[in-house]
């Protein structure tokens, strides 16, 4: 009975959010760090300018007959053009007080470390960046300080750093579809790993539990020792179990055979009708009771040898000829008689031991059920097939899927001797061999069974 297993979500799917979530914080930092940067590196080229254009302004102012003069020259706003013709606003100031330009344009604070002044903020409705410097002129005894105040627009700036963020924006969406790809990849590289283990565990035989022995990745190896020390404690319970049974049934057969012997010689001594009756239950019990101890006794060795399936070149005619030649006088006592039809010669590899068992028992259920004077026929073909089938009642429909099931008999088997093994031990066989065993009933009547290897 197979019980579906508790399951939980997905290892695949939280692998796959996992690492593209990842790739999402991932892709968010990437634009923000890119963005950032370029913005730097923008503004400090503005700032650049804004100095080149200041220190020519500083450059041009002298002092003359002890008054200060300021050329402004051209160079000093050319160099500040840019494509969206950003407005420019200067001030110049002598020793604090303002003599040109605009006069809301003030004095930013100097830094202890330089007499440079870069800051951002707001004039006439406009974000400006400006900055502020000054230089001491000396002249005729006099010594005076000249401050320049320079701002300009950040149009241009914005429009640059829009399209950063745009550029920015496309690189981290490209970065996080690639590593979603990539995710789903990896993903399906790992789970591959998982796959291959359970598809070699679905392909085992139900007798295979040989411990797997193909390379794993480190972190599948513990799984993998798990279930090769779980395999190996059902292989040594298993054959723990066949070899019990094996014991068990060798030591009832003989002491069944001491009593059935006992029995029937009691049986010629007795006369009264009722002690006969009770003499031959006893004898028909031990008959049943020997029959089910050799039939496990089969299945034990079957079991056993197709786990360890040695195969050899044989004749199946030749193979199923001898077995036939053996079972004629139990046949002959029954009143039945056997018949061999088919190919001449059947070249085939596999296990003549198992072979010839499980026709045995193909045979010895057909000749149980067969009518009186009738025949049971063997026929083997080149496919190769054997097929077993006789006269007798056949198969009911509605059971036929369950009769090659354990100690499973069918409603007309009342009455008769059997332990519900033989079917069993030759779909067994067929199994190992690669093949099957089909149980139909034929058009004229009686049961056929077919042995495909």
């Amino acid at each position: 009975m197979t019980t579906n297993p508790n399951v939980s979500g997905s290892l695949r799917n939280r692998l796959v959010l996992t690492l593209i979530g990842g790739a999402a914080v991932l892709a968010v930092l990437l634009f923000f760090a890119v963005r950032n940067y370029a913005a730097q590196v923008a503004q400090q080229g503005q700032d650049n300018i804004l100095e080149a254009s200041v220190t020519s302004i500083l450059d041009a102012a002298a002092l003359r007959d002890g008054v200060l003069e300021v050329d402004i020259p051209y160079a000093a706003f050319s160099m500040l053009t840019t494509p969206t013709d950003d407005r420019v606003f200067y001030a110049i100031y002598q020793d604090g007080v303002f003599l040109s330009g605009y006069e809301d344009l003030r004095l930013a604070a100097a830094s202890a470390q330089s007499d440079w002044s870069f800051t951002s903020g707001e004039l006439r409705g406009e974000r400006i960046r400006q900055v502020s410097a000054s230089r001491t002129l000396v002249g005729l005894g006099r010594q005076t300080e000249i401050e320049v105040v320079l701002g300009q627009t950040q149009d241009a700036l914005s429009r640059t750093l829009d399209q950063i963020s745009r550029n920015a924006a496309f690189l981290g969406l490209g970065f996080f579809l690639l590593t979603a790809a990539l995710s789903f990849w990896i993903t399906s590289t790992t789970i591959g790993q998982l796959n291959k283990l359970t598809t070699s565990v679905t392909r085992r035989g139900p007798q295979d539990l040989s411990p797997f022995k193909k390379p794993v990745p480190r972190e599948m190896a513990p799984l993998v020792m798990s279930l090769n020390s779980l395999m190996g404690r059902l292989d040594q319970s298993l054959s723990q179990s066949e070899d019990f049974i094996a014991e068990a049934a060798h030591r009832v057969r003989t002491p069944l055979a001491t009593v059935r012997s006992y029995a029937e010689a009691t049986l010629h001594r007795v006369e009264r009708k009722e002690n006969r009756e009770a003499l031959r239950a006893m004898v028909r019990a031990i008959d049943e009771s020997s029959r089910a101890a050799g039939q496990l006794l089969d299945h034990a060795m079957i079991t056993f040898r197709t786990d360890h399936l040695v195969r050899e070149d044989v004749d199946l005619v030749e193979l199923i000829r001898d077995l036939v030649q053996r079972l004629t006088p139990i046949a002959e006592m029954k009143e039945l008689s056997l018949s061999m039809t088919g190919d001449p010669t059947v070249p085939y590899s596999g296990d003549p031991i198992l072979i010839q068992n499980a026709v045995r028992n193909m045979i010895d259920n057909a000749l149980k059920y067969a009518p009186l004077d009738s025949t049971v026929e063997i026929e083997i073909t080149g496919k190769p097939e054997i097929k077993v089938s006789d006269s007798g009642p056949g198969f009911l429909p509605e059971e036929i899927e369950t009769l090659t099931r354990r100690f499973e008999r069918g409603k007309n088997a009342a009455g008769t001797i059997g332990s519900g093994l033989g079917l069993t031990i030759a779909q067994d066989v067929a199994i190992a061999h690669g093949g099957t065993l089909v149980l139909t009933n034929q058009p004229s009547g009686g049961a056929c069974v077919i042995l495909s290897l």
